[in-house]
């Protein structure tokens, strides 16, 4: 698969190369987001580069362009497409849904009876997964597996996600269910004509767990709004 003179393809063993800048660019990129990431190893990177569960976008120069990998949870059960990093540099120009559609293929090809789930914080990762057929789900959906969870420890967020008992953190979950799903169709259309709901959603989530966590909750009166759509699926 190339674009521009990107191959976009499965990780080979001489790709470990690439490992230490990869996790490299993922801590970067998450602290000037100022969202935080679990926080991945070179070993870690090169572990699952030689499972082969995971894609890599490189030049024909062999300059490293993204990277994104599969994990596994509750037995199959659960695959996670993890770590989607894009060098700066070629950022905006569609690699990233590339390698995302690619590591998804496959994901289906190795595990084809898995829910396949994510989690981002950022609205254009939510289009891309829109685009290939995800849903946004509550977090009571995606895996109990207590190994996954406890990923999420080298997480700078973590303490707003145990502080929610584990059903909300900064990251929206979305998920794919290969025995019960929408077409891709019908997901990209319902998140285009969702989408400044979802971007209000992302600020006010930014906003509100962020508060100080021993701060109590106001009270709310009689006169209070009901609960959106959006309040009950995102637990806020």
């Amino acid at each position: 698969m190339q674009n521009n003179n990107i191959v976009i393809r499965v990780a080979l063993p001489s790709d470990k190369v690439y490992a230490t800048t990869i996790t490299d660019e993922m801590e970067s990129s998450a602290s000037a987001r100022g969202t935080g990431i679990a926080k991945r190893t070179p070993e870690y990177i090169e572990k699952k580069i030689d499972e082969g569960k995971a894609v890599i976008a490189i030049t024909d120069l062999n300059e490293w362009v993204g990277f994104c990998y599969i994990e596994t949870w509750s037995h199959g059960e659960y695959v996670a497409n993890s770590g989607l990093i894009v060098a700066p540099a070629f950022r905006k120009t569609g690699v990233a849904k590339s390698i995302k559609k690619k590591i998804f293929d496959l994901s289906k090809k190795i595990y084809p009876e898995a829910k396949v789930f994510g989690l981002t914080t950022g609205l254009a990762v939510m289009k891309i997964n829109s685009d290939l057929g995800y849903e946004p789900v509550t977090y009571s959906e995606l895996t109990q597996d207590e190994a996954f969870w406890a990923g999420c420890k080298s997480c700078v967020n973590y303490e707003i996600l145990m502080s929610k008992d584990r059903k909300n953190c900064m990251c929206t979950a979305m998920l794919y269910d290969p025995k019960d799903h929408y077409e891709p169709a019908e997901t990209k259309q319902y998140f285009k004509e969702n989408v400044k709901g979802f971007e209000r959603l992302l600020r006010f989530k930014k906003w509100k767990l962020l508060k100080p966590f021993l701060k109590k909750d106001k009270t709310n009166g009689s006169g209070s709004k009901p609960k959106s759509f959006f309040h009950h699926l995102f637990h806020l």
